[in-house]
């Protein structure tokens, strides 16, 4: 640098250190001595640490800065900062300076050669005084011991909350290790069960700069998320220095045992958001396997470690509980989170025999959910098996809630839900929420029991009304379907029949009564009889009509659509009559399918309309297909689509071939694997007398 060349000095303020650290508020003096101890650098916080503006400090002897010595034989301080400089290289040393108005104060010093412009040398000199030094380094040190050894949990969070630095005590407070924090966000570590009240606090702070001070929040952290915490919580903002952003600082301390009301409380809200889920989720369907799955799916992982669903086999339900005899029971769904073995003990035999005197009789004996230990006492008294008993022991399960499935008055069965010791042990409030779950659970089992049933007496009604073996004769060879809706909906009134004639003529008819279960079912065998006595006796098609009519009105039937045709293998002719129902289809000889729908009429029950009969020339060969909506109508498909649908397939088969594999194909190809509807189909190939 050039010697005696003053500093332009335009800032206001001393010189600052970089923006963020300690030393930022911290002033310091930049200066320079030349090889003949004379000020040749006078920086801008010179001036306000020593009092001298920059003209009168420039050349003149750097002892200006220094009180005199103590003896004539003691070496000068400048003198000393300029040897050790060029001697050392760096020199940091404490010695009195002096201000422009005589006192004299501490003042730290760090000192190191330059070379100058004109190729000389000079030392440059940075000073701040001692007590500000002191300060900073008394910060420094109380922040180090508080982060290290304060008990209290200490966090620095930036402003989207992800964590920056925080102390060991949180860090076990958390369960996790320093590293694990950083980066991540407050929630990805604090679980809170308060609709995002926690999160939203402290953005507020990050955002509007308000401290909090001793708030109460209940949480599980990522550690422990089987642990339930209270916390006294106070933060306060990071407002950042130069151009760092903005954060938020805070104190933790756990405060579980003092807040266990608290504590009680939010365990008691994250039960009921638990039943809440629950009760969402159990029984949307009226099918028993899935209502059991839905049962241990809303208990694993939120409430257990693993869960199974049992029913039991009775005997006689009419017969009351008798702990004196075995209990057998069919496990219909488990779920574990476990490791094997723990899948293989809830996954293996759906049939179980448990003794008498086991845990199962002590539950159903009372009537009351129970907890039971997982030990060899339980196993000898529960498991029959010995193979399984030690699968139960390896499981990893330290103890099992026991509560029954009862409604109305009947016990269906039992769920049983299994913690590891990770988990603390099950406790009243928990015994009471398995059941409830397990109560709400039941009445959903013996809704889908009882249907069950009524679906099994409606469809075994419904079959014993429908032909098992339609009369044909030599002329029609047929091939009939019928298969009921899936176990999600009731049995409908689909049906269907072939009549023998005079004259070698067939009747053939099909039909769908409005509604389902045994109603439909009692219909739907009331107008089969009906149509196929009054077939005998009205030989035209739409007299027979105005009379079926006629009865589903006198007879209460709400409405029913019905096709109805007579073939005459002399004439090759089929009269036909339709009343709302899907129209007949006919495969040609050369592969070609036709729809025969300008006769549809009105349904069945409606009154007042009259019905017309329409001829159709079907050559030798032509195969007809009568069926039910069920067939050609879905949720993705409407019947027009489907029946053209059913057209091509009906096309697709070879005349001479197989009515009973076309039949098959047919169904596979146009109904979905879960078809709610019941479906009839007929083929019938005709013949022409010769």
């Amino acid at each position: 640098m050039p010697p005696h060349r003053p500093v332009e000095d335009d800032a206001a303020g001393p010189v600052r250190s970089e923006p963020g650290s300690l030393l930022e508020h911290v002033p310091v003096a930049v200066f320079g001595i030349d090889d003949r101890e004379r000020i040749c650098w006078w920086g801008p916080g010179a001036r306000g640490l020593f009092g001298h503006e920059a003209a009168q400090a420039l050349t003149r002897p750097a002892a200006l800065l220094f009180p005199g010595t103590a003896a004539p034989e003691d070496v000068a301080p400048a003198a000393r900062l300029v040897g050790k400089a060029r001697t050392l290289g760096y020199w940091r040393v404490r010695m009195p300076a002096r201000h422009r108005d005589g006192t004299v104060f501490d003042c730290g010093f760090r000192v190191f050669p330059v070379t100058a412009a004109d190729g000389g040398w000079a030392v440059l000199g940075l000073a701040s005084r001692g007590k500000e030094l002191d300060r900073v380094k008394t910060n420094l040190s109380f922040l180090d011991a508080l982060f290290e050894t304060c008990p209290i949990g200490l966090v620095m969070l930036d402003q989207d909350l992800r964590y920056v630095h925080l102390n060991q005590a949180l860090a076990d407070m958390d369960g996790l290790p320093l590293e694990d924090h950083l980066g991540r966000r407050t929630d990805e570590v604090m679980l809170t069960h308060d609709g995002g009240a926690f999160r939203a606090l402290m953005e507020g702070v990050a955002r509007d700069g308000r401290p909090v001070v001793g708030t109460l929040v209940g949480m599980r952290t990522l550690g422990f998320p089987d642990r339930d915490q209270v916390r006294s919580v106070s933060l306060f903002p990071l407002s950042g220095a130069g151009d760092t952003r903005r954060g938020v600082g805070g104190l933790l301390v756990d405060v579980t045992d003092r807040e266990q009301a608290l504590l009680d409380a939010t365990a008691a809200r994250q039960r009921l958001e638990l039943l809440d889920r629950a009760t969402a989720r159990i029984g949307t369907t009226l099918d028993v396997d899935v209502t059991a799955r839905e049962l241990v799916e809303a208990a694993v992982p939120d409430f257990c470690d693993a869960s199974v669903v049992e029913l039991v086999r009775w005997a006689d339900e009419r017969e009351p509980f008798d702990p004196a005899l075995p209990l057998v029971t069919h496990r219909i769904a488990a779920l574990t989170t476990l490791p094997p073995p723990a899948p293989e003990l809830v996954g293996g035999l759906e049939t179980i025999t448990y003794p008498p005197g086991s845990g199962i009789h002590d539950m159903l004996r009372t009537g009351r959910p129970v907890c039971v230990a997982v030990n060899e006492d339980f196993t000898t008294r529960t498991v029959a098996h010995r193979e399984r008993a030690r699968l139960l022991l390896d499981s990893g399960l330290a103890c099992i809630a026991i509560a029954p499935l009862v409604a109305r008055g009947t016990v269906q069965g039992l769920a049983m839900f299994g913690r590891s010791a990770a988990r603390p042990a099950f406790d009243e409030s928990d015994l009471s929420l398995a059941g409830e779950l397990a109560s709400r659970a039941a009445l959903s089992l013996d809704n889908a029991r009882l249907y069950s049933r009524v679906r099994d007496i409606a469809l075994t009604l419904q079959r014993a009304l429908l032909p098992t073996a339609p009369a044909t004769g030599p002329y029609v060879d047929l091939a009939h379907r019928y298969l009921p809706g899936s176990r999600i909906t009731e049995v409908g009134g689909d049906w269907y029949d072939a009549i023998s004639l005079p004259g070698d003529r067939v009747a053939l008819v099909v039909g769908d009564v409005m509604g389902h279960g045994v109603p439909a079912a009692a219909a739907m065998g009331r107008l089969r009889v009906t149509a196929k006595a009054l077939a005998r006796h009205v030989t035209e098609p739409a007299a027979l009509m105005t009379e079926l009519d006629a009865y589903t009105q006198e007879t209460g039937i709400e409405l029913a659509t019905c096709l109805y045709l007579v073939y005459d293998p002399h004439t090759g002719f089929a009269r036909m009559a339709n009343a709302g129902h899907p129209p007949l289809l006919v495969r040609h000889a050369g592969g070609t399918a036709e729809t025969i729908g300008d006769v549809l009429g009105v349904p069945l029950g409606v009154g007042g309309v009259p019905f017309r009969s329409t001829d159709v020339e079907l050559p030798d060969g032509a195969v007809l297909a009568l069926y039910t909506d069920g067939l050609v109508e879905s949720r993705d498909r409407d019947l027009d689509a489907g029946i053209a649908a059913l057209g091509r397939e009906l096309g697709a088969g070879a005349a001479s071939g197989s009515l009973e594999d076309a039949a098959d194909r047919i169904l596979d190809r146009m109904l979905p694997d879960s078809a709610t509807d019941d479906t009839v189909l007929i083929l019938a190939r005709v013949h022409r007398a010769t």
